[in-house]
């Protein structure tokens, strides 16, 4: 496979905002955000429906999520040396159709086993876009247009994720787990249709012979900085704690006094929308405040959000759902672009290694979060959660350095 471009125009400055390219960048990493998050988190409004068929407890069940989330904090890594050398579209190309065609296959598993293997297999496919598609950005948008079409890109992500779980479930409600998550893999391949099709040539890329020895070496410089360790931590603990809720809750609810079908409890997945806002606003409070502060107060609201779901009544459920989506991507938001700025240099593989963490993370918390459920109801699952979360706080109050409001 050949460099997508191997003569850019060393005066390049990238697309501005409002030109043709430009909208065509954002439909075509909208497109890369659904395939990718609606294929890697399909399986999580349907986890009742599939542990039932297959005569398997929620924990293991959980496993066709973490199994998936493995595979791609395994792969970001290795799917930026490869997009160093043959360009960021080849290499997003490449991951959509191959995540694509496993996606297709996947819900045909005839055994558990077999379906975690195809997941773990999907996972390293999907690998390939959320290390890739920020920095293709950098390359191909100006830089004054650059913080737009990143927060339009998260938005795609955030749709995708959506559709996943709200087109798996009510499908699977009506004609199965199977069918439920096969419509989600066709939605799939229709986003990556519109990626292939209205993607432009790229202009920025510069072919680079990284290897993994030169990256292995930067992995390493960064883990010795403890102010970038904290701020991976957060990732791990917090995503952890986020995915183990968001597992289990359909079997709570599912079980009374609730009694939900699974199709109408798929509608509490709109509850991502509240993080839409609040990433905004928390990147509105840094320039204030400050990045660790906020990333303390978020970390404070999803405990506080965690707490709430402990009631016996489903709209209090439903409000501190809403508020411990709010708490964790408002952390999610500072973390992740701090990681990126904190470090010195080699700010791309700093920002794969707080991917990694965070994909760690929700396969580690989300499996072990069902044997909390398991063995103590939602009352252990609730205590683990808010267990991680103080971990992450006094890591970042311990780890993070201080940080001047307005700074990059």
């Amino acid at each position: 496979m050949r460099p997508t471009s191997t003569s850019p125009d060393a005066s390049w400055r990238g697309h501005d905002r409002g030109s043709r390219e430009y909208r065509r960048i954002l439909v075509a990493l909208l497109g890369a955000g659904v395939a990718t998050f609606a294929q890697l988190y399909s399986p999580q409004g349907v986890l009742p429906l599939l542990a039932g068929d297959l005569d398997i407890d929620p924990a293991r069940a959980s496993l066709s999520i973490s199994a998936a989330t493995t595979g791609l904090a395994l792969s970001v890594l290795p799917w930026s040396v490869l997009a160093d050398r043959v360009g960021r579209v080849s290499a997003m190309r490449l991951a959509l159709v191959s995540a694509t065609v496993l996606g297709l296959v996947m819900p045909w598993c005839p055994w558990f086993e077999a379906l975690v293997v195809v997941r773990v297999l999907e996972g390293v496919a999907l690998g390939g876009i959320p290390g890739i598609a920020v920095t293709y950005l950098s390359e191909e948008v100006s830089a004054r247009s650059a913080a737009v079409a990143a927060g339009t890109y998260v938005s795609g992500t955030t749709v995708g994720g959506l559709l996943g779980r709200l087109v798996a479930a009510p499908v699977a409600d009506v004609a199965g787990w199977r069918v439920g998550t096969f419509a989600v893999a066709v939605l799939a391949a229709v986003a990556t249709a519109v990626f292939f099709a209205v993607t432009p040539p790229p202009k920025g890329f510069r072919p680079r012979r990284s290897s993994v020895g030169t990256t292995l070496q930067v992995v390493r410089r960064h883990l010795r900085d403890r102010h970038l360790v904290a701020l991976y931590a957060q990732g791990l603990l917090l995503m952890g704690g986020f995915v183990a809720v968001y597992n289990y809750l359909t079997f709570r609810l599912e079980a009374p006094p609730f009694l939900v079908p699974v199709g109408a409890a798929s509608l509490l997945f709109l509850a991502y929308l509240a993080g839409t806002l609040s990433s905004r606003v928390a990147a509105g409070l840094v320039a204030r405040l400050g990045r660790r502060a906020i990333l303390l107060a978020s970390t404070g609201v999803m405990v506080a959000g965690t707490l709430v779901t402990l009631a016996d009544s489903l709209v209090v459920v439903v409000v501190g759902l809403v508020v411990l989506t709010a708490g964790f991507f408002g952390s999610h938001s500072v973390a992740s672009g701090w990681s990126g700025t904190a470090a010195p240099g080699d700010r791309s593989q700093s920002t794969s290694l707080y991917t990694l963490c965070y994909y760690g993370g929700s396969s580690i918390f989300g499996y072990l979060g069902g044997l909390a459920w398991s063995a103590l109801g939602w009352g252990g699952l609730v205590t683990m959660v808010v267990g991680l979360c103080c971990a992450a706080a006094l890591w970042t109050a311990l780890g993070t350095r201080e940080d001047v409001p307005r700074s990059g």
